[in-house]
């Protein structure tokens, strides 16, 4: 294949094969979409599949809807995996061997990051010069891919780090692990090194911004979204409730999510403790369901939050439930009273607005993007915030104020839809065209 010199932020790095001419404005056709560390397959709520793997499914089918195709490169996790999965029309995932299986922490692997990066350019390698048009990494593992493959392509690169170290170290919770530093230096790096930065909200952009020196002119805010077909009130709090079999007539504040130190279901039981000291006649009609499985540093002590349940005496309010799929899961926000999140850090907090589509309230810490996704007073409650007994207070208002829950649900329902995919699609497919002209690449 013939040569050709591309200038890439400044510096002249080669390339191979002919650069594609986009269309005029800089039209997108094929993205290179990299998730290193979770499968866009994987269940939210396993090992470390949250929000962001919702995010990227759902932002690479409602692409591919508007005629951008997507490629997903993910890391192997499983034997015998095809090489190649149609996710759906337009949306490839395609599966890379970096690393043992099974058994590799997420901090583990940096020191595979080469192989996977081999692996993405060996995929490339087989498809015509200028097979991708663009390189769309998440979080700072999949960043570092994303510049190596951006810089040999000649093509843009747009990142998405979801979170970032500075950020959850300024907010940790009691015991949890700090960020490394390697981590630190990795995402500067490529917020100098990307074209754009995508970041959920303003407050995001001003700490890539303040914590990177990340120039404002890069960075995109684009709000994530919901699928407003599966969230959603459908049949009611009733219907869910009999599906789940839970009491038609209790107070159920739900917890769903990944359970880490980060995300704080802790608080939540302390909170339901406290409540129950207040007024024991409560136990009668409290349910707590915690619908998740143990993440991140979480790992290290699987069963900490059941033993804390025992410690605080309220073992037979709570109710502990595995991962469920995402209709599943729907079921559950429409059979709470209230979901709560008292988390220490979220990024944008994809569980609140889900929940508020199921027109349920929420009670969450005002910490994050959780005051963009929550609407104080109208669709829930924000707590400042860690202090168990302020979870407590809020909470006792849906006991106390019998018509709180359905006004914040109205309003809940009514906020949820301004965060449809199809908007983030579509402001995500500008902030590609923006990259594309940052570096020339349109019809001459």
């Amino acid at each position: 294949m013939s040569q050709y010199v591309s200038r890439l932020g400044g510096r002249r790095v080669r390339g191979h094969g002919t650069p594609r001419r986009l269309r005029r404005g800089g039209g997108v056709r094929r993205v290179a979409m990299l998730s290193v560390h979770t499968s866009p397959l994987h269940q939210p709520g396993t090992g470390d599949a949250g929000g962001m793997n919702v995010y990227i499914v759902e932002l690479a089918k409602r692409l591919a809807e508007t005629g951008i195709e997507v490629e997903i490169f993910t890391r192997a996790t499983t034997g015998g995996l095809p090489p190649r999965v149609e996710l759906a029309p337009g949306v490839i995932v395609r599966h890379v061997d970096a690393g043992p299986y099974e058994g590799l922490a997420k901090e583990d692997l940096p020191a595979q990051l080469c192989a996977f990066t081999h692996g993405v350019m060996q995929a490339e390698a087989s498809q015509r010069p200028g097979h991708y048009d663009l390189v769309h990494s998440h979080y700072w593992l999949s960043g570092h891919v994303g510049w190596l493959a951006a810089q040999r392509w000649g093509v843009p690169l747009v990142h998405a780090m979801h979170t970032m170290a500075k950020v959850k170290n300024a907010a940790l919770a009691e015991g949890d692990t700090p960020e490394p530093a390697a981590r630190v230096i990795g995402e500067t790096q490529i917020v100098e090194a990307a074209d754009r930065l995508i970041a959920n909200t303003d407050d995001e952009a001003a700490e890539l911004v303040r914590h990177y020196d990340a120039p404002r002119s890069k960075v995109a805010v684009v709000h994530p979204g919901v699928n407003l077909d599966r969230f959603r009130p459908a049949d009611g709090r009733a219907a869910a409730r009999a599906r789940l079999g839970l009491p038609q007539h209790a107070v159920i504040p739900l917890f769903a999510g990944r359970i880490q130190p980060l995300k704080a279901p802790d608080i939540l039981l302390r909170a339901v403790a406290l409540l129950l000291a207040d007024d024991p006649k409560l136990r009668e009609r409290l349910v707590v369901p915690v619908v998740g499985g143990p993440s991140g540093s979480g790992l290290a002590k699987p069963e900490g939050l059941q033993k804390l349940a025992a410690r605080l005496g309220i073992a037979d309010v709570v109710r502990f439930r595995p991962p469920v799929d995402q209709d599943t899961l729907a079921d559950w926000y429409r059979a709470a009273s209230v979901l709560v999140m008292p988390s220490y850090n979220e990024s944008f907090g994809l569980v609140a607005i889900e929940a508020q589509a199921c027109a349920t309230p929420v009670v969450a810490a005002a910490v994050g993007g959780l005051p963009v996704a929550v609407r104080d007073g109208h669709s829930g409650v924000l707590v400042p915030g860690h202090d168990p007994a302020d979870y407590a207070r809020a909470l006792r208002r849906f006991v106390d104020e019998p018509g709180l829950g359905e006004r914040l649900g109205a309003g809940a329902h009514a906020h949820a839809q301004g965060f449809g995919w199809g908007s983030v699609a579509a402001a995500t497919a500008e902030v590609y065209a923006a990259a594309v002209r940052r570096r020339g690449l349109v019809t001459a």
